[in-house]
């Protein structure tokens, strides 16, 4: 039985900023900060959520008969909202966790 690594599972619901953010700058050779890395993370999921209301509203238009696709798109947009609150989640704990150390 073959196990599937967490890469892999992120890259089907395209949620990759490194992939992204190493393509666009591989010719510059410039050094990536950890905000545009958030901010290209972030964009991505906001296209998924934009994206999953547009493919509801064709299909309650008649545009599109294909459900498949409405719910498809549906679970991408919540799967990537889920897994971005668990890395605020962590970021905000690991941030308490400083603020807690004595000096």
């Amino acid at each position: 039985m073959a196990i599937t690594p967490i890469t892999s599972a992120l890259d089907a619901i395209q949620i990759n900023p490194t992939k992204i953010l190493n393509q666009e700058n591989k010719s510059q050779g410039e050094v990536i900060s950890f905000g545009d890395y958030l901010q290209t993370a972030l964009n991505s999921v906001n296209q998924l959520q934009l994206d999953s209301t547009q493919i509801g509203i064709d299909f309650a238009a008649g545009k599109t008969d294909n459900i498949h696709e409405v719910m498809i798109a549906g679970e991408k947009a919540d799967i990537a909202m889920q897994l971005t609150m668990q890395i605020r989640n962590k970021v905000v704990d690991a941030y308490n966790e400083i603020m807690r150390m004595q000096i």
